[in-house]
């Protein structure tokens, strides 16, 4: 049977630097960093007192009903919003039920912050009627899915994929399958997260995995810099609408970009830390290249996973050098500006890199300052027109699961 194409026809993004495609665009334009002091509660007894924040988020701008918000945690807010703008920037116009179109949201956590609020309540009061009989709706990982579902009649597959870092962007692959083999024409996919709260903070501090640059949050996080010293806690959502070209081109949709390749596997090697061999990696590159029939030297740019840690930025690019060789590929992170987004990082990642496409400009690396010896990667560090013709995306997480696509302008 013959694969159908996948297309990117829409966007929604909701992350520190700016929410909807056009605000998230300027902001990687002009270098923002969306990394400050956390001010959702008192970090005055923390290692760790800086994250990359949602900053004015009103659920209602999204069509999100009070009532509704009041039962939702924040990570579903984030998702249901992102869908919202991805399904009106797609230009999609949805029927009653909509059995050819389904959603793939995934979350590396899911309502950690609903969880936290709600056994504070039953502790201090011991009193176990205090405890909210949303918390478990509110908490599950797959609520992102179900609301955006009911509020847009999309009766088609549902799944929730949870692989911590790289959740994103095994939603989107997964949405890819659904479509290449024609069990769905639509999938409304991504990830979000939203655990920037207390517990979350005091263990991945604990771990030692969180940068402590307090003293300046907005040179905090810097990918592949030889002064990285932790990732940064980001929160958000990205979700793009996916479909089979020949239904885009039906409806005469505008195509961002085309899906040409993909590939997950997994380390085998540790729960937190990176195979430093980077074997699987290698192969994730090297498996999505030979999907998509394209030679290294073809990718044009890669958006990193670039999570700004010791050990996950040298393994990554140990794989790129593996693979690219003496070919200098243009490389950058755009966590350096809006932080690691978790389960929703793939997904945001995934929408930069189709806007690249459509600006034909590499989006920066911002705080790079001193290279690594060790990392020795072309880090792009401000805006740069290029000719973008393909693109690559990498996203690793907790576990070991390796996720990378490809992504190649679509000329028709």
């Amino acid at each position: 049977m013959e694969r159908k194409r996948v297309v990117i026809t829409g966007v929604g993004a909701v992350t520190p630097i700016g929410c909807g495609k056009d605000k998230f665009w300027n902001a990687l334009m002009e270098g923002k960093s969306g990394v400050d002091l956390v001010t959702r509660f008192d970090t005055s007894d923390f290692k760790t007192r800086i994250g990359a924040e949602i900053k004015n988020f009103d659920p209602q701008d999204y069509g999100i009903k009070p009532k509704d918000a009041k039962r939702m945690d924040l990570f579903t807010q984030y998702g249901v919003a992102a869908a919202s703008l991805a399904i009106e920037d797609a230009g999609l116009k949805l029927a009653e039920y909509n059995d050819r179109v389904g959603t793939i949201i995934g979350t590396g956590i899911g309502g950690l912050m609903t969880l936290e609020e709600e056994k504070k309540k039953l502790v201090e009061s011991q009193n176990p009627s205090k405890v909210s009989p949303f918390l478990i709706p509110m908490m599950m990982p797959n609520a992102v899915n179900a609301y955006v579902s009911i509020i847009h009649k999309l009766t088609g597959t549902s799944p929730c994929p949870a692989n911590a870092c790289a959740t994103g962007s095994y939603a989107l692959i997964y949405a890819c399958k659904d479509i290449a083999l024609g069990d769905l024409d639509v999938l409304v996919t991504g990830g979000s997260e939203a655990i920037l709260t207390e517990i979350s903070a005091s263990s991945f501090a604990n771990m030692k995995a969180l940068s402590r640059q307090n003293e300046d949050p907005k040179g905090a996080c810097r990918p592949f810099d030889k002064g990285r010293n932790g990732f940064v806690i980001g929160e958000g959502a990205g979700v793009l609408v996916l479909e089979s070209l020949e239904h885009a081109l039906a409806r005469g949709a505008r195509i961002y970009a085309e899906i040409v390749g993909y590939a997950t596997n997994t380390d085998a090697y540790h729960i937190t830390a990176p195979d430093p061999g980077a074997r699987m990696v290698k192969k994730a590159i090297l498996d999505s290249l030979n999907m998509a029939g394209i030679e290294p030297k073809e990718v044009d740019y890669i958006n990193a996973h670039g999570t700004s840690t010791q050990l996950n930025d040298k393994a990554e690019a140990t794989a790129i050098r593996a693979v690219f060789g003496d070919y200098k590929v243009p490389v950058s992170s755009t966590k350096s500006m809006i932080g690691h987004l978790i389960g929703a990082a793939g997904a945001v990642e995934a929408i930069a890199c189709a806007l690249a496409i459509e600006n034909q400009i590499i989006p920066p690396n911002i705080n790079y300052e001193t290279p690594d010896p060790e990392i020795d990667l072309n880090i792009i560090t401000k805006p740069t027109p290029a000719d973008l013709n393909v693109v690559m995306n990498n996203s690793f997480g907790f576990g070991g699961h390796n996720a990378v696509m490809v992504l190649k302008r679509y000329t028709g």
